[in-house]
């Protein structure tokens, strides 16, 4: 993977949280669900600095971190799965919203 733009952040990050989820589900070894979490989410705030700036890259980093940890008291309510793909659902949304915003703001001169 040599060059980082041609796989999408918001495919990461999804990937961080469903791959996690299930890793520790799988494997039933929370660290190696945490390392997946972790390592997914370190890419992704690379990737969000460099594409939109510190102020995005913060805000959604917050937001990946967020939705890992609100998972689990939502989990109690709805179920594992359906609160895992609200979560990713979240998360992916918001990445595209920011990073697309900050690729139309680059395209046109700003």
């Amino acid at each position: 993977m040599g060059d980082t733009a041609t796989v999408p952040s918001s495919a990461v990050a999804a990937l961080g949280l469903t791959g996690g989820f299930l890793a520790g589900r799988w494997t039933g070894r929370r660290d190696l669900a945490g390392a997946l979490f972790a390592a997914a989410g370190a890419w992704c705030a690379r990737d969000w600095y460099r594409a939109s700036g510190p102020a995005a890259a913060l805000g959604l980093t917050a937001l990946y971190a967020a939705a890992m940890g609100g998972s689990h008291p939502l989990a109690k309510r709805i179920g594992a799965w359906p609160s895992v793909v609200a979560v990713t659902a979240m998360t992916v949304a918001a990445t595209e919203l920011v990073t697309g915003a900050a690729a139309r703001g680059r395209a046109a001169g700003h």
